[in-house]
């Protein structure tokens, strides 16, 4: 497939991208309200994914109320995250033969996410992943969070790649919107949400898997250039 830019660095999004972490994420937040006797719907919640905590919040507060005991709710889910990720979160189908890839094309690469630094080593942690990446962007590197440009321009300041020739990878709507607006070539690669005519308009492509992505770049045309 023929990308408008040459591709000289690939930005990759993690829950739900990298690791299938947006569905257990879901079956806790939905488990720890019906504890609190609330109900969370599934458009709710997906309203808060790809989100910083400040902007998902407030989506969770004008769904519960404000007397909701949101707090409780998050240290029961994190609890049960961290559990998880202890015992090894799957890495999402083609992850590796596209880490591969890149570095057959030597590609460098970055993720870029609205979760913290803790929160990558926890759940990236036991992959062995990591140190296959150049650069790390989490919360707190950028001013504005998705699905605002900053942290997709921090990704690309820090590979020292200008932003057009970056390839965002994203799963969530937020996500691709944030990478549209720094300029990047954007690919959604859809878990729990689907790809909507608004997606398909910001972006290059809609990939079906990680493989599909790998099968999108030609190493050949992009190692030198």
């Amino acid at each position: 497939m023929a990308f408008p830019h040459p591709i000289r660095a690939v930005v990759f999004d993690m829950d739900g991208l990298l690791v299938d972490t947006e569905v257990m994420i879901r079956d806790l937040m939905i488990k720890a309200a019906l504890a609190r006797g609330a109900h969370l719907p599934f458009e709710v919640f997906m309203r808060m994914v790809g989100l910083p905590d400040e902007a998902s919040n407030a989506v969770a507060r004008a769904h519960f109320g404000d007397d909701f005991p949101l707090a409780d709710l998050h240290a029961e889910v994190s609890a049960g995250a961290r559990a998880a990720c202890e015992l090894g979160v799957a890495l999402k189908a083609g992850v590796i033969e596209l880490l591969d890839h890149l570095d057959a094309a030597r590609i460098p690469r970055a993720i870029c996410t609205s979760s913290s630094h803790s929160a990558v080593q926890r759940t990236l942690g036991p992959s062995g992943i990591i140190p296959r990446f150049d650069a790390i962007v989490a919360a707190g590197d950028y001013p504005r969070g998705k699905p605002k440009p900053d942290p997709f321009l921090t990704a690309a300041a820090r590979l020292g790649v200008p932003p057009e020739n970056c390839l965002a990878l994203e799963d969530s709507h937020n996500g691709v919107r944030a990478a549209h607006a720094a300029g990047m070539m954007t690919v959604m690669v859809p878990d729990l949400l689907e790809a909507t005519d608004e997606m398909r308009e910001k972006c290059h492509a809609i990939a079906e898997s990680l493989h599909h992505v790998r099968d999108m770049i030609d190493a050949r045309a992009t190692a030198g250039a």
